[in-house]
């Protein structure tokens, strides 16, 4: 969107120096942020790494929603966050956590008719690994990120499940997910999963232009914003 404003001031602007000024800086946003390179070097910085655990076992992993589309037929399936369960899942069937505490509602204002069964549809999934109902936990009211650590919060302490927790969401989410939990008093452990930057070898191709790159800064430019405000935030 910046760099379509900034070809369509270009465009109508009669002031020559202005179209001149709007013309470069389009190119250089566009160079910019199409740069895997660049992306990476970012991604590299900002994602919060995998770290060895303190413990063998802990009480429950909460793990971030996200990760569940729907399809036409009204059935859900996994997107390309769905790392976040798969490694809640590894995590329950190794024994390293007892029980999994799947947290996310709708952002929307209308919630649709999905966002009520979805808990339905992963607990459907997790008995495929057979892990029983009494090891599931659901917060399914929430609609971002400080709601499903505040929800998650009283769900935890209502059933008496010590800390800390293991916490479960993308590499590029978890920074302003730790910040978070950090304001709320939730004892937590980091798990972040889903790396889709800043982890592949170097190559030559980092320096071509990407259009999914400019679809990448986009989720981390989010972040970034969202962090900066949860920072301000008391």
């Amino acid at each position: 969107m910046w760099i379509i404003i900034l070809l369509l001031f270009a465009c109508f602007t009669k002031h020559k120096r202005h179209r001149r000024v709007a013309i470069i800086a389009s190119v250089v946003l566009l160079l910019f942020f199409s740069d895997p390179f660049l992306l990476n070097q970012f991604a590299k910085y900002w994602d919060i790494q995998t770290t060895t655990l303190k413990k063998n076992n802990y009480s429950c992993a909460l793990i971030l929603g996200g990760y569940i589309n729907e399809d036409n037929s009204g059935h859900g399936f996994l997107n390309a966050a769905s790392d976040r369960f798969i490694q809640g899942i590894k995590l329950k069937e190794n024994g390293t956590v007892s029980h999994l505490l799947f947290t996310g509602g709708s952002a929307n204002l209308v919630p649709d008719k999905f966002n009520f069964t979805e808990g339905n549809w992963i607990r459907t999934e997790a008995r495929s690994f057979n892990i029983a109902d009494s090891a599931l936990l659901f917060e399914k009211k929430s609609r971002n990120t400080i709601e499903n650590i505040q929800f998650s919060k009283q769900i935890l302490e209502a059933k008496h499940l010590p800390p800390p927790y293991l916490l479960i969401t993308s590499a590029f989410h978890m920074r302003r997910a730790l910040l978070i939990c950090k304001k709320a008093n939730l004892n937590i452990e980091p798990y972040p999963c889903n790396y889709f930057a800043g982890k592949g070898l170097f190559t030559f191709a980092d320096f071509i232009p990407s259009a999914q790159t400019l679809s990448d800064w986009n989720i981390y430019v989010k972040e970034l914003v969202g962090y900066v405000v949860t920072s301000i935030k008391s």
